[in-house]
């Protein structure tokens, strides 16, 4: 969690610079890869592979770059990013904050979920986990609950 300069009173969390870097780097592996596939005249198979490797892991981490900070917090409201999108909305808007907890091949995993709805009333479930937050979902309610009004 990180608390933003200019803005007392204000949370953000994102995807560590760290992780977002490393994707990026992956992703140029995985293009050489292919690359290296393509001019060696591998099998469509292996280049497939490679090609949706390098795709995933350039889509992760453009997302990562792009959507900084993945939640904000403050006195007005909430504010989520995601690659394609930013939605602000203001605690009114905000009908329910959640951690779930489920369990899956013997590992537990923990989301926030966030009940948001839109200005125009369209209602929207925001999904988070801690890649997304940096830091444990529960701990980010926690901290949104006591930013709420």
């Amino acid at each position: 969690m990180s608390t933003l300069g200019d803005h007392p009173g204000q949370r953000a969390w994102s995807t560590p610079a760290g992780v977002v870097a490393l994707l990026w780097v992956l992703a140029v592996v995985a293009a050489g890869w292919l690359a290296a596939l393509v001019v060696a005249g591998a099998d469509p198979a292996g280049r497939l592979v490679a090609g949706v490797a390098a795709l995933g892991l350039a889509l992760a981490a453009a997302s990562g770059t792009r959507a900084r900070p993945r939640l904000a917090a403050g006195p007005d409201g909430i504010t989520v990013r995601r690659l394609t999108w930013t939605r602000h909305v203001p605690w009114s808007g905000v009908d329910d904050i959640r951690v779930l907890r489920t369990r899956r091949l013997g590992r537990e995993s923990t989301l926030l979920e966030l009940e948001l709805r839109d200005i125009d009333g369209q209602e929207r479930l925001v999904v988070l986990g801690r890649p997304e937050l940096g830091d444990d979902p529960q701990d980010v309610a926690e901290a949104l609950t006591a930013l709420r009004p």
